[in-house]
């Protein structure tokens, strides 16, 4: 189980379906050992940039200290922005 922000606690489901491809599955691998690290405390803040299957969209989404906003803002903009300038 999860507990978000708001302190409510949300029971995991395991996955039946296996991966679509090597980049699927190496994206579930990372979100996996990020998790695990969140699970045992080793994190204090997590950002996320993520990209549609077919590009047109990219959002980005943190959970953090409030010491730590700013600096994951800053990097996520200057992320995303280099993201959009590969994709033109």
């Amino acid at each position: 189980m999860m507990s978000n922000q708001h302190g409510r606690v949300t029971k995991l489901r395991a996955v039946d379906t296996p991966p679509i491809d090597e980049n699927t599955a190496s994206m579930i691998d990372l979100l996996q050992e990020h998790l695990q690290l969140a699970r045992d405390g080793k994190l204090r803040s997590l950002a996320i940039v993520s990209v549609s299957a077919d590009g047109s969209a990219i959002g980005t989404q943190w959970s953090c200290e409030p010491t730590d906003m700013a600096s994951l803002i800053g990097k996520l903009t200057v992320l995303t922005h280099d993201l959009m300038a590969v994709r033109k």
